[in-house]
């Protein structure tokens, strides 16, 4: 028997609290102890077996041998900083950026979405001289504190102090149940976008950058309203600001039609900030911007990361790269990205509580709301995910009122498994209406 069936799970709980901060969460009622994972699943102590449909950062499947072969053979050979000649960034930062617009092709290589979104906002002050942010209410840019002060889903939450005075803040342009509604709401959140750099011109302050997802993630896998990127760029382009598009959760193939989530808004951003899945499960982001960029940050401090690049990561991003070209995963994210939405549509048919399906490719959203009021249904969502953890499958829930159920599985994720998602969902609502 293996040592970890033989491990008492109370007894690593109580480990836990006493040696981990109390910050830290844990995801269901009934906590999961994983000790395994492969491809689209992972594995209990017990031996249960569980259907993967939201860890996006294991992108090309859990443990994918490709990978872990490319991390151990260059383990093998050398592993240390950037400050040697090695043909391995090199070879990776021109496969990455053979990926990217012409022109977005100078790359930095950070350990985490974190420190990619930190890095973005020091060249975007070093180019523009400016302090002064835009961004959507209810994203998330990352954990350091540079990123909690443009996290909107953070800092107007539960322990967050508000944003600093250098931060102005665009209400989410969510059409379904923002601030504004409907086919034309675009015009009135790019309304609001044109009052902010309006009054900082008034006020002789110079607009550094607008941050974005250009899919929201926990603001609700929110699909921006059209054409309102394109715009906004356009605006904060002609007031001399720099537009960082945050890929963190959504680039790689995850769209489906795409590669990355600025493409499907048909625009180019100036900076372009990777994490999470670029390495599989292994600590590895990039911030990818222009020469004249890097050459304005160039200004005599170096920059310098002990890990961010080192042969190991570099072996394993590409390796990632080559697995979803050599598998056909963007086009797997399209196909049954496709297909999981249109069956979820179904069931938002049968379920009144469904008030809206959304996404693009395998980074889908679910909004649950208790009436035509749109009230979100917290309670609910919170209930469906643990309802279908006991039936082996792994949801979580995101969005501003906590009421979105969030799809985003390992891009290795097919047509049966999505059958098997929609229908113990169909299941699990019929429960919820019967008020089980």
């Amino acid at each position: 028997m293996n040592w970890w069936v033989m491990s008492d799970l109370n007894q690593i709980a109580v480990q836990r609290k006493k040696y981990l901060s109390p910050s830290f969460s844990l995801s269901y009622e009934t906590p999961l102890h994983i000790v395994k994972g492969e491809a689209q699943y992972l594995y209990a102590s017990n031996g249960d077996r569980y259907l993967d449909a939201v860890n996006n950062i294991q992108h090309v499947g859990h443990c994918h041998p490709v990978v872990v072969q490319a991390a151990q053979k260059q383990y093998e050979v050398l592993n240390t900083n950037t400050r040697y000649l090695d043909a391995t960034i090199v070879n990776y930062a021109k496969a990455l950026t053979n990926h990217l617009p012409k022109g977005l092709d100078v790359c930095y290589f950070t350990n985490s979405g974190s420190e990619s979104n930190d890095l973005a906002l020091r060249l975007a002050r070093t180019a523009t001289g400016s302090m002064e942010t835009i961004v959507l209410d209810g994203a998330y840019h990352g954990h350091v504190s540079s990123l909690i002060e443009v996290s909107p889903y953070k800092h107007n939450a539960k322990g967050g102090t508000g944003p600093p005075d250098f931060v102005y803040t665009v209400p989410m342009p969510d059409t379904y149940r923002g601030k504004y509604r409907g086919n034309n709401a675009g015009r009135e959140y790019l309304r609001e976008l044109k009052n902010i750099l309006e009054q900082l011109k008034k006020n002789n302050k110079k607009i550094s950058a607008f941050i974005v997802e250009p899919i929201m993630g926990c603001g609700g896998q929110l699909i921006l309203p059209k054409n309102f990127l394109k715009e906004a760029f356009d605006l904060v382009r002609n007031a001399g600001g720099i537009c960082i598009a945050d890929e963190v959760q959504i680039g790689f193939g995850r769209m489906g039609t795409n590669f990355w989530g600025f493409e499907t808004e048909n625009v180019v951003p100036d900076i372009v900030t990777m994490g999470k899945s670029m390495g599989n499960g292994h600590p590895l982001s990039a911030v990818v911007t222009t020469k004249k960029i890097a050459d304005l940050f160039d200004n005599g401090m170096e920059y310098f990361n002990s890990f961010g690049g080192n042969p190991v990561s570099c072996a394993v991003g590409h390796a990632v790269l080559n697995v979803i070209k050599d598998e056909e995963l963007q086009k797997n994210a399209l196909d049954v990205g496709l297909y999981l939405k249109e069956r979820l549509n179904d069931l938002k048919e049968q379920f009144p509580i469904i008030g809206d399906v959304r996404g693009r490719g395998l980074f889908l959203g679910v909004e649950l709301v208790k009436n035509e009021n749109l009230l979100p249904a917290k309670t609910e969502a919170h209930s469906i995910v643990n309802q279908m953890k006991e039936n082996n499958i792994l949801l979580s829930i995101d969005g501003p009122d906590h009421n979105v159920i969030k799809i985003k599985p390992p891009l290795v994720f097919n047509k049966e498994n999505a059958d098997e998602l929609v229908l113990t969902f169909s299941k699990v609502l019929s429960n919820i209406a019967n008020g089980f």
